[in-house]
């Protein structure tokens, strides 16, 4: 059982890194190559942001959670 759970839990971890990443990718571009974006409206761009925002702080969040209570799982 000891081991199937650190599984989920490193799996969870790494999930939550890859999230982290993309919210980051996603905030450099739309910071960064704002042109090519194309059809969006000022509206459409900040609601991207705002989710890409809010993607990091979950992830941030997941991170923190997991390495503050699970951190023998992750090494």
């Amino acid at each position: 059982m000891e081991l199937q759970k650190s599984g989920v839990i490193k799996a969870l971890y790494l999930k939550a890194q890859a999230d982290k990443a993309k919210a980051e990718m996603a905030l450099h571009l739309l910071e960064n190559q704002a042109v090519g974006i194309g059809d969006h409206t000022a509206t459409d761009f900040f609601e991207d942001a705002e989710k890409a925002l809010e993607s990091l702080v979950d992830a941030n969040d997941k991170i923190h959670l997991i390495e503050e209570k699970y951190d023998h799982y992750i090494d």
